[in-house]
């Protein structure tokens, strides 16, 4: 097991950032940690990383405690903060040899790192001079240097052109296979492309832990309706088998149903039996974007 998080709680003041958080990530996987905007995904990161105290709970990384172990903790993770902080007058060499000296790693492992992560061609510049794109290649470059089994990203696809953010992904995908990686992001696309597995927080709790690709369950059917008139969630929550109802723009709403059956059939007696017509009708595949708004919209 490379991260095992038990009742982990951590507040500041009387705000409680992680509330009693439990999960566990396997060897070898990529692992997409997602939440809104204050639902506790750096906290938890920096938690992991030694940054942060919990307050309780217990979290145990490659065998090692939080608790009394920090510095094998920090010896065995790779960690990419979300500003990647870094020298930028320094020459990539220059700065990887740096950090390789405060690891107390040989000088070889910097070419190797560099080839890794495909910064050859920049290599010989200053990080100043470099685009967004090849300064968090920089950054990852310096989360292996130490070659450690976890890798741990916060936001590591922020701020990149649609062209630089395909190369990290790939990047991200073949370390993944000699390492776990547990990655923060706000982009769906990304955890769907990237990771074998999503956990979602909200509120400082875990509110789904899913395999990528059991997202699609068989008995999960998402419509989209547009009727001519306004209608409130608690009317349509009155629909049989219906979990879920999400107001997208004016009378267009996106509505959730656990069903082996046609829900459209469940959906148009509805509008028949309360004197309203549907303008349009759409079925749409569940999928990690619409599960994310699902969990987290209140």
């Amino acid at each position: 097991m490379s991260i095992e998080i038990t009742e982990l709680s951590k507040s500041y003041d009387t705000q409680k950032a992680i509330d009693a958080v439990s999960f566990s990530i396997q060897n070898g996987e990529i692992v997409g940690f997602l939440g809104p905007n204050g639902a506790g995904k750096s906290t938890l990161m920096k938690i992991l990383t030694g940054y942060l105290i919990p307050d309780s709970g217990e979290a145990i990384v490659n065998g090692f405690n939080i608790d009394h172990q920090i510095q094998e903790v920090k010896k065995s993770i790779g960690y990419l903060p979300e500003h990647n902080p870094q020298y930028l007058d320094l020459y990539v060499r220059e700065y990887l040899s740096f950090n390789a000296q405060v690891y107390g790693v040989e000088k070889l492992r910097i070419e190797e790192v560099i080839q890794l992560t495909g910064l050859t061609p920049e290599a010989h510049k200053k990080i100043g001079q470099l685009s967004k794109g090849y300064r968090q290649r920089v950054g990852i470059a310096n989360a292996l240097l130490h070659n450690p089994e976890v890798l741990i990203l916060d936001e590591p696809t922020t701020g990149l052109d649609p062209n630089q953010l395909l190369e990290i992904r790939e990047l991200i995908k073949n370390i993944g296979k000699n390492k776990t990686v547990f990655l923060s992001t706000h982009i769906m696309q990304e955890v769907e492309a990237i990771c074998d597995r999503v956990i979602i927080i909200n509120k400082g709790k875990i509110v789904a832990d899913k395999k990528i690709d059991k997202l699609s369950n068989g008995n999960i059917q998402l419509i989209e309706v547009e009727f001519d008139l306004p209608i409130t969630e608690e009317l349509l929550l009155t629909i049989p088998e219906i979990t879920a109802a999400i107001l997208m723009q004016n009378n267009v709403w996106q509505l959730s149903f656990v069903s082996l059956q046609d829900v459209r059939v469940l959906v148009f007696d509805f509008a028949q039996a309360n004197g309203l017509k549907t303008l349009q009708l759409t079925v749409k595949n569940k999928n990690l974007e619409s599960l994310f708004r699902e969990l987290t919209q209140s």
